[in-house]
């Protein structure tokens, strides 16, 4: 390991080596979450400037994970710097989405309308089925533009128990048996894309195309791709130590 980047490059740089990436992860982050909803049309035309997406477009965390992904992963290839360290950041990337989806639930719509049963709050009669979920009084509806009185699927709350969940997998499960570096970041990601694609049909943002939402369309392609990833890993044997048997204490 290298405890410095002076260490990494053979030159007098006391910068701490972790230290240095975290920051790159979260610059690179940063910015495409402000600019990776900057494509909302086809017409570049139609499109706001560079300028207003970073001054008033909306946040993507796809956006924020991909550009975290790809600092890091680009700096480590300039620098020669060969470790994989997404073991790092997994556990802390999935416990900061739970704390982070707190927020979005008092400042968002919760999502869309609910007609079955849903954790929740309040219940609301639809056609003689009870649908319990969120249900937004008079004033917080018109600050969401949301239906007043109707239970609505608390997306966010699926969202919050999904990354508390990945936390505890991650830190007292996959962490303790998962012996080949970086794959505990690989496998929340995957899990994280494929739980998202299927929470988007009741978040109740707009859609783009076929019936899907923005983030739909891009989890779409890049799904496949991780998923065909972790096939030929674990064909390669990479997942093994996570299907044994833990050891018996002596």
């Amino acid at each position: 390991m290298f405890p410095t980047l002076g260490d990494l490059l053979a030159i007098n740089l006391p910068i701490d080596t972790h230290a240095f990436f975290v920051g790159v992860g979260v610059t690179v982050a940063a910015i495409f979450m402000r600019l990776g909803t900057w494509l909302q049309h086809a017409d570049l035309r139609d499109n706001a400037t560079l300028a207003e997406q970073w001054a008033y477009g909306n946040r993507s965390i796809i956006g924020g994970l991909f550009g975290a992904w790809l600092g890091v992963h680009v700096t480590k290839r300039l620098t020669g710097y060969r470790h994989r360290t997404g073991d790092l950041f997994a556990p802390a990337v999935a416990a900061g989405m739970a704390v982070g989806r707190v927020a979005c639930l008092l400042t968002e719509t919760p999502g869309t309308p609910c007609p079955m049963c849903a954790l929740g709050a309040n219940c609301a009669a639809s056609n003689g089925v009870c649908g319990i979920g969120l249900t937004l009084d008079p004033a917080a509806a018109a600050r969401f533009d949301a239906p007043d009185g109707a239970a609505l699927h608390a997306s966010f709350v699926y969202e919050i128990v999904f990354h508390a969940l990945a936390f505890a997998l991650l830190w007292w499960f996959v962490r303790k048996r998962l012996t080949a570096p970086g794959e505990s970041f690989v496998l929340y990601i995957a899990g994280y894309a494929i739980f998202r694609f299927f929470v988007e049909f009741v978040r109740g943002n707009e859609i783009a195309f076929a019936g899907l939402t923005r983030p739909q369309l891009v989890l779409a392609v890049t799904i496949p791709i991780i998923l065909a990833r972790i096939t030929y890993q674990a064909r390669r044997g990479t997942y093994d130590s996570l299907l044994r048997p833990a050891p018996a204490l002596q």
